[in-house]
């Protein structure tokens, strides 16, 4: 059995007594206690949710939400389609759904809190994972499909870039989507930029359940780099999660905010 971490969704390779990732302090491990479950139980508990997000852009996951409550997206590209992120369910419905959409050519993560189950998405789809090498120490079910990538950039797909900006966690990555948003760019960003109710604005944490806040030198590399892009959306890590409008410089506006409010 590769158990499941019911607080965080990370699939591990053997069974153990602790979670890793809920011990770090950027997560938590409940008072309950640790709590573990399996493949075939949240497959039995829950089932999917499927709606579109945005053009070209399907959200996938679950009800009723399972560990932090993420869900992946799908990026339907002329040269093929692409996965961002990770829910730990996957069923024959999900599966179902993206192969009539034409399949995957890979997927990609943007940090830990969502390796989740890839070895199980890696496997239905035979398609690579790419995870960023910085967070190398934190897989926790190691298998061949999991592809690891070093530097700054990388591309993986039509107009798709994996762009590394250490925030949250050493290799924190976005993807870029240069042809979303009929050609004006998207952001996939997970929680390494984060979307937040305001949606004039965006926030850089490196633990949110704990609320300790990014390195001030981290968020100004990060605008940095982001300052080489363009791009009108910025998809966040939950439903609905999307800043529509603007995405550029609501980023760069929230980076400049937050430098001022921590000096």
């Amino acid at each position: 059995m590769n158990p499941i971490c019911v607080t965080c969704g990370m699939q591990y390779a053997a069974p153990r007594p602790d979670c890793p990732i809920c011990e770090d302090e950027r997560q938590y491990v409940p008072p309950a206690g640790q709590q573990w479950t399996d493949f075939a139980t949240l497959r039995s508990e829950h089932e999917a949710l499927i709606r579109q997000e945005g053009e070209g852009i399907t959200g996938i996951g679950c009800t009723p939400k399972f560990g932090i409550g993420q869900r992946a997206l799908l990026v339907e590209t002329p040269g093929g389609n692409f996965l961002w992120d990770l829910s730990a369910y996957l069923d024959d419905t999900i599966a179902d759904h993206i192969a009539a959409r034409g399949g995957i050519t890979g997927i990609a993560i943007s940090h830990p809190h969502y390796y989740t189950t890839c070895v199980e998405w890696a496997r239905a789809f035979d398609v690579p994972v790419y995870l960023h090498e910085g967070d190398r120490e934190w897989i926790g079910r190691p298998d061949d499909r999991i592809e690891l990538w070093s530097g700054q950039t990388k591309p993986v797909g039509d107009g798709l870039t994996l762009v590394n900006l250490g925030v949250h966690f050493t290799g924190g990555t976005v993807l870029h989507w240069s042809g979303g948003e009929r050609g004006r760019g998207a952001l996939l960003s997970g929680d390494i930029v984060q979307v937040i109710p305001d949606r004039k604005f965006v926030a850089f944490m490196y633990s949110y359940p704990n609320l300790i806040p990014e390195r001030p030198p981290v968020v100004r590399r990060a605008a940095e780099i982001l300052a080489g892009y363009r791009f009108e959306a910025v998809y966040g890590a939950w439903w609905d999660a999307v800043v529509r409008q603007d995405g550029y410089d609501v980023v760069q506006r929230s980076a400049k905010r937050y430098l001022e409010f921590v000096s």
